[in-house]
């Protein structure tokens, strides 16, 4: 099978007739082999039995239904689970990103070899209540994540089967993906400028929260990525500083006390920073020594992604 498109969906009973209709007329002009795969993450409308009814007249829109809103990126883990084609398409269901794209991104990651193309809504359709945090939140993506990409949050992605199959979407890491998949092994990531549309119904299901929880996200990502399975690397060094530091502390009034004969220690502030300091310092260390005791217990302790392998027979694909 060639693409997969995985929509996730929240009360868009509107929007879904004429999605699939654009979807479908794009796939059939390019002679694409495909399946359409709706996730619908707890809608209150008659989403779910728009999608019945599609389903009914094209096999090739299958759908899968929360029994309650469990979020984005639950609802794309669903559908990266159960997707098959060769090339994994994620777009959002209000019609504000155009399938026309998708052809040319298809041929981004089967033709010029990307794992990842990101959209870039470089012409937004937004107030600048919503551009201007946005631009500043994916400068700051930028940095942290060392990916030069203009709009992570851009529903409209396109992946090999490969990197969908290797990262687990959980929590509100929908935005991070392409930070998921480098932390994976997958550093050929590319854009492309997409148009963005209007919304054409309803109203957005994004308020202001989404960037403070955005910024949360990306330094909790940010900081599993680099220290979860050796978190002894950041506790224990900035443990052992700390500590030291109190030390040199505790060391100097003691010199003072006993060699100058100089006030009484419990009598100087310095005192209770040092033993601060040492408390601290060991509190870290002790943290990272029991993460590690949970890393090194964790059931994926050694699971490596294995891109390939010659003369081996009934190779499992982790272990």
């Amino acid at each position: 099978m060639d693409i997969s498109i995985v929509i996730p969906l929240l009360n868009e009973e509107e929007s879904l007739p004429e999605l699939s209709e654009w979807i479908v007329r794009v796939m059939n002009k390019n002679n694409f082999s495909y399946e359409v795969i709706f996730v619908d993450d707890g809608s209150q409308d008659h989403s779910w039995s728009i999608v019945e009814k599609l389903r009914t007249e094209n096999p090739n829109l299958k759908g899968i239904k929360f029994r309650r809103n469990y979020g984005k990126a639950a609802a794309l883990n669903e559908g990266f689970n159960q997707a098959k084609g060769n090339v994994v398409f994620t777009m959002d269901a209000d019609l504000q990103d155009s399938p026309d794209e998708l052809p040319e991104m298809y041929h981004m990651i089967m033709d010029q070899g990307y794992d990842l193309v990101s959209g870039w809504k470089k012409k937004r359709h937004d107030p600048l209540s919503k551009t201007i945090p946005t631009k500043f939140y994916n400068s700051t993506a930028r940095c942290m994540s060392g990916i030069k990409l203009h709009d992570f949050n851009c529903g409209l992605k396109a992946y090999k089967n490969s990197v969908i199959k290797s990262i687990e979407v959980y929590g509100d890491m929908h935005r991070y993906i392409p930070f998921l998949a480098k932390s994976a092994g997958f550093k050929n990531i590319g854009e492309k400028v997409v148009q963005h549309q209007k919304r054409k119904f309803g109203k957005t299901k994004y308020g202001l929260d989404r960037f403070y929880k955005g910024y949360l996200d990306l330094l909790t990502i940010s900081f599993t990525s680099r220290f979860g399975k050796r978190p002894m690397h950041f506790f224990g060094l900035w443990g052992t500083l700390i500590f030291f530091a109190g030390f040199v502390i505790a060391g100097y009034l003691a010199y003072e006390k006993f060699v100058n004969q100089a006030v009484k220690m419990t009598e100087r502030p310095l005192f209770y920073f040092g033993l601060l300091a040492m408390v601290l310092g060991t509190q870290l260390f002790v943290a990272g020594f029991i993460g590690e005791l949970v890393s090194r217990s964790a059931n994926d302790r050694n699971k490596y992604l294995i891109e390939s392998s010659l003369g081996l027979e009934n190779q499992k694909p982790v272990h």
